[in-house]
């Protein structure tokens, strides 16, 4: 019963709230950076390199198996209605609007989240970022700001190689292996896709995910526990809030775009 003590439960939901404040400055500060980030695109461009190109593979095998079971999947449902034809469409819509978006998002937060809340974590813990602050180095305009930017670029590139490499397994399974006509199959995905409201969707989705994976995973180690024990229950917290975060806002941004 001590654990439902109201002064239990208020301090819990102070905590909450001040987690929440905290969470909302660093985010401002973090978009006030963006300018500062620029004159020193390199910072960048290194954090792009890591977390995307690193990302790569990972993206690109999955995306490649996505688009197998979309093309199975997808044929053998159409098939039942006669229009198999429409194959293409169907992997391309599904890729663009949802699946791409939010698999890869899912999929970066297991492999560059979690390593960017282990760094900064890690970085607290050697007292590097209290080092910075004692020689008047800012560590969040020099450390957070540009892995911050570098996320928000990578993730959209990523969501469209996920895409065109399950469109590409989509044509594989659909077109060399149950002998769709391939003409009809890229015909169909030039006649019904269209680009703002369909590929551009899928952008806005992925610029979305790409700053709240990255800002949680960054919010995570700064305030982790500066302790081992602390930087691995901060890197657990980054996989969980991101993933529920991407699927919620998804819903979110789904249930707009479709109302406009």
């Amino acid at each position: 019963m001590n654990g439902l003590h109201p002064a239990n439960i208020g301090f819990a939901v102070r905590q909450k709230l001040a987690d929440l404040g905290l969470g909302a400055r660093l985010f401002l500060r973090l978009l006030g950076f963006l300018p500062a980030c620029l004159k020193r695109f390199g910072l960048v461009r290194d954090q792009i390199h890591f977390l995307g190109n690193y990302s790569l593979a990972i993206i690109t095998v999955s995306g490649l198996f996505v688009g197998f079971v979309l093309g199975l999947q997808g044929y053998y449902t159409l098939q039942r209605y006669g229009s198999s034809e429409a194959l293409g469409l169907l992997v391309t819509l599904s890729l663009v609007r949802e699946l791409g978006p939010v698999v890869c998002a899912l999929l970066f937060v297991g492999r560059a989240g979690t390593s960017l809340t282990a760094e900064i974590g890690l970085m607290k813990a050697g007292e590097q970022l209290s080092v910075m602050e004692m020689m008047a180095v800012d560590p969040i305009k020099r450390v957070l700001a540009p892995r911050f930017w570098g996320g928000v670029i990578a993730m959209p590139l990523l969501a469209a190689v996920f895409s065109a490499m399950g469109i590409i397994g989509g044509w594989v399974v659909g077109v060399l292996l149950i002998g769709v006509d391939a003409g009809s199959f890229w015909s169909q995905i030039q006649g019904g896709v269209d680009v703002f409201k369909d590929v551009g969707n899928g952008i806005v989705k992925s610029f979305v995910f790409g700053l709240t994976v990255t800002f949680v995973a960054l919010f995570q180690g700064y305030e982790a526990q500066a302790t081992p024990e602390g930087v691995s229950s901060a890197t657990t917290r980054t996989v969980v809030v991101a993933s529920l975060a991407v699927l919620g806002l998804d819903f979110v941004l789904t249930a707009m775009m479709f109302s406009i």
